[in-house]
């Protein structure tokens, strides 16, 4: 499945956080297989939105729509508060 281009806001993110390497890997396993086990891709509650995530790192995480045959990620997030 393929992921549609990262909007700009979400590129600074990205390289403010020190994610480029992580997010380029991430992006590749789910370009390959979006079920990769160390993605831990889900869709999340309520699931009737259809919002999926997976995994950048323990602590980051890319959320996405599903399209036909392709993802858009609208957001990155800490998926844990400190």
């Amino acid at each position: 499945m393929k992921i549609e281009p990262l909007r700009a806001n979400l590129l600074v993110y990205l390289k403010t956080h020190h994610l480029l390497k992580k997010w380029e890997k991430a992006r590749h396993l789910f370009e390959n297989n979006p079920r990769h086990p160390s993605l831990h891709t889900e869709l999340l509650e309520p699931r009737w939105r259809g919002i999926f995530s997976f995994r950048l790192d323990k602590q980051y995480r890319a959320l996405f729509f599903i399209e036909g045959e392709k993802a858009e990620v609208f957001q990155i997030t800490k998926h844990y508060k400190k």
